[in-house]
């Protein structure tokens, strides 16, 4: 974790409600090298739903392969989340999942639960083997702290699970029409690139949802969060988001497309969801800037994502912009690679407000001094129009500085 803070944090960590049918616990079990809380907890009420999406990395982490497994299963309830910092669990063979098994059944016999409605997670370092007997002795005393979740206990639960980050990230949301709420935690810094995007995130309504629904909502929320999102273009073994409804607040279970309070549901959804995205990039390693591409006019939303994606993961453009250098040829470049249709001609290029290219060269008129103004801030915004359709797509990325090197190359020391 990071002794300084992101220029670009919030000012302070929110404070999140209440979900009914949510106990939180943290402790600090000594799994991270930071002397700091790295263990977390949620007890979850009889009949709690959740819905999962998982990373689509190869190498998955012993976690995300124990929540696969019951995931897929059929197994649409939950009575509890486990997650630590400091060590991700990944690529660490039958001990690892050994580590992943003991973790579940210490949480189930300790609760009094199922073992398949325990779900995990872990991040940190990959390929070190889990400390078992921190675990063993940490969870009985973790499940005894148990507590209601209010703002302090959502605070701690957001520190425990961090690792490079250097602030706790958490957002809510009321859902209108109803008298229940929306509040997730989530962690993330580096190794940031989706297919979902690489980060944790739990998030908790104390709604009732089917499980089918409760999913279709989520993945969708995804598509237009973490998926959009990237700080290095590299994906983790661990990612993982989880959505836990309740139903304690309000029981009368949304459970068809039909419902009138669904739409304020995924509205509100989407919103915290978007916000921790926002959060983790703003969180980047090094970052010292927030950046917003868009890409319009593209043969198709798919083609505009893959187009926005291109620029977003350039290590040119993102040292350009960390450079306050208006050096506009490295988005056609990113433009160019993205292996979609263009045309050099129709191509428009803005940096903020400054049109800077347009009909296969410098737009007339361009001035690189009020781009350069523009990179000076702390909020970006890049534009690419192609000219040729319809698609759109939006992707959120930062700088990329000394600093993200001096933090990976010391990672592990």
């Amino acid at each position: 974790m990071s002794e300084s803070v992101s220029p670009l944090a919030p000012k302070s960590f929110p404070d999140l409600p209440p979900i009914a049918g949510v106990q939180l616990a943290t402790c600090a079990a000594g799994i991270s090298s930071a002397d700091r809380e790295d263990l977390f907890l949620a007890s979850l009420a009889e009949g709690t739903t959740v819905a999962a999406t998982f990373t689509t990395s190869k190498c998955p982490s012993a976690p995300v392969e124990w929540c696969r497994r019951i995931f897929s299963e059929g197994n649409r309830t939950a009575r509890a989340v486990v997650c630590n910092s400091g060590n991700a669990n990944a690529f660490t063979g039958a001990a690892g999942t050994a580590s992943a098994t003991l973790t579940a059944q210490t949480v189930a016999a300790e609760l009094g639960v199922d073992v398949d409605r325990v779900y995990l997670a872990s991040t940190g370092v990959i390929g070190e083997p889990m400390p078992d007997d921190l675990l063993s002795s940490s969870l009985p005393g973790l499940v005894d702290n148990l507590d209601v979740a209010d703002a302090a206990a959502w605070a701690d639960a957001a520190a425990a699970i961090r690792t490079t980050d250097t602030f706790p990230k958490g957002s809510a949301a009321r859902i209108e029409s109803t008298a229940a709420h929306i509040a997730g935690i989530a962690k993330g810094s580096g190794m940031i690139a989706p297919d979902m995007a690489t980060m944790l995130a739990f998030v908790f309504t104390d709604l009732a949802v089917a499980p089918e629904i409760l999913q279709d909502c989520l993945s969708k929320s995804v598509a237009a969060s973490f998926n959009r999102i990237t700080v290095d273009s590299d994906t983790s073994t661990s990612d993982t988001v989880l959505l836990f409804a309740t139903g304690e607040q309000i029981d009368d279970e949304i459970s068809s497309p039909q419902d009138y309070r669904l739409d304020d549901f995924q509205t509100a959804l989407d919103s915290v969801l978007l916000d921790l995205a926002h959060q983790i990039v703003r969180d980047g390693e090094g970052a010292t800037k927030f950046v917003q591409v868009a890409v319009t006019g593209a043969q198709s939303d798919d083609s505009a994502h893959r187009i926005a994606r291109s620029i977003a993961d350039s290590p040119l453009v993102s040292t350009a912009v960390a450079a306050q250098d208006a050096n506009w040829g490295r988005i056609v470049m990113a433009v160019g690679k993205a292996g979609e249709r263009a045309d050099r001609d129709l191509l428009s290029i803005w940096i903020g407000d400054e049109l800077v290219a347009s009909g296969g060269g410098p737009h007339p008129g361009y001035s690189e001094a009020r781009a350069t103004q523009h990179l000076q801030q702390d909020e970006i915004d890049l534009r690419v129009d192609v000219g040729i359709g319809t698609g759109s797509a939006t992707v959120w990325t930062c700088d990329l500085t000394h600093g993200y090197i001096e933090i990976n190359a010391g990672y592990r020391s």
